[in-house]
């Protein structure tokens, strides 16, 4: 018998016990508990049907130790046949021609100036003839996306493409650098990203000019970057999507252009004049020629003014001092008077404005926008007086412009 049907004549039958009448709460109590039982045992039945539930379901892989080589291949292999199918499943150059054949074929007019438009309309058609590859990015979605104020409800047919080429170029440079990471979690470490930017030198025409012996230099340089923005809490890894989410590898890959202007080449820090004007300035600054920089030679850097803390907490990491900046001994030298340590921390939070009135955190930092500012003033001499005397330096820019307003 149904239960439902069993609950309603339970609950149809009349109260003949001894009792007096149930109130209208206790009947409702009851027929939540008679409803639950039955539910449970209908449910229960449902779930013994299939002995998968009895089990919790496997959703941790260890990875292979390394004495575990037959494993270890086992893995490589596999992830190489996956990266295989994934670099297939992309565009190549004849097909993406033939997709701007299609959108060219079956633009809507009117075109607006000399860029030709399409409709949603002929955008599906297109979708339709341009093969299973390009299914993915012809979604109402993405023509929504990229539409914006065409009065025909169009989008640009050349917006359209580069969109396309963009994502294409992201799958491909994705799974070129999953080639690269050995430990297969999504990541590449410093020496996995030093082996891709070595075999990628050859492919850059604008690094044609540099010698072989400065290449393990050139590497250095180019893996620091990433490392120092992309690695703040130094764990000795960075996100392979990191990579791609940031503007490093455009910069990089910039260098494919032979055509590559000088002014982008002076302001691109992967060309190869870059590179070398870094190095000239290690060299300038190793004096004896060992090829690492002491503490006494790093503060010879720019102006020379770097002070003696932060040049131990570049060579001592985590260690703290006590009470007092070295940038007094420094002020001293250049015959001006020294300035307390609390009158500078003071001034310092009150630019950050931290959550914890009593420490200053790297996120309090960027939310302030002033980190550039705090940090030149503790490691900086000419960064600190700059601040310091930054009303009389307005003042003085003021009466110069008046001066010359006058003349």
């Amino acid at each position: 018998m149904d239960w439902k049907e069993v609950l309603r004549r339970r609950l149809a039958t009349p109260n003949t016990g001894p009792n007096k009448k149930k109130s209208e709460q206790e009947l409702k109590d009851e027929e939540m508990d008679l409803f639950t039982k039955y539910y449970s045992e209908w449910k229960g039945g449902r779930k013994n049907t299939n002995e998968f539930y009895k089990t919790i379901p496997r959703f941790y892989y260890r990875l292979p130790a390394e004495d575990e080589v037959l494993l270890q291949k086992l893995r490589e292999e596999s992830r190489a046949v996956f990266l295989q199918r994934k670099s297939r499943e992309l565009l190549d150059n004849e097909e993406l021609q033939n997709l701007w054949f299609l959108l060219d074929k079956h633009q809507t007019p009117p075109m607006i100036g000399e860029e030709a438009m399409i409709n949603y309309e002929n955008f599906l058609k297109v979708g339709e003839k341009a093969g299973p590859k390009c299914k993915q990015f012809f979604t109402a979605k993405v023509f929504a996306k990229l539409l914006h104020t065409d009065s025909y409800g169009r989008i640009s047919i050349m917006q359209f493409f580069n969109y396309v080429m963009r994502k294409v170029w992201l799958h491909q440079t994705r799974i070129g650098l999953s080639l690269y990471d050995v430990a297969g979690q999504g990541y590449l470490r410093e020496s996995d990203l030093e082996n891709y930017i070595l075999e990628l030198i050859p492919t850059l025409p604008q690094l044609d000019g540099l010698e072989k012996s400065f290449y393990s230099f050139y590497v250095c340089t180019a893996v620091r970057k990433f490392f120092f923005f992309l690695d703040p809490l130094r764990t000795g890894k960075i996100k392979i999507q990191d990579i791609l989410a940031c503007s490093f590898l455009d910069d990089l890959l910039e260098l494919r252009d032979e055509e590559l202007s000088k002014e982008s080449q002076e302001t691109n820090w992967f060309s190869a004049p870059s590179a070398l004007r870094v190095y000239g300035q290690y060299l300038n600054l190793d004096k004896d020629h060992n090829g690492m920089l002491s503490k006494e030679e790093l503060s010879r850097y720019g102006t020379a003014t770097m002070t003696n803390v932060f040049l131990d907490r570049v060579f001592q990491e985590c260690l703290t001092y006590d009470g007092e900046m070295a940038i007094q001994e420094l002020m001293k030298i250049h015959g001006q008077d020294p300035v307390s340590f609390q009158d500078v921390k003071d001034e310092i939070f009150d630019m950050v404005k931290p959550k914890d009135p009593l420490k200053i955190s790297l996120q309090d930092l960027i939310n302030s926008n002033q980190g550039d500012t705090v940090t030149t003033i503790l490691i900086d001499l000419n960064g600190f007086w700059t601040y310091e005397n930054r009303e009389a330096l307005v003042a003085n820019d003021n009466e110069n412009s008046a001066d010359l307003d006058d003349t």
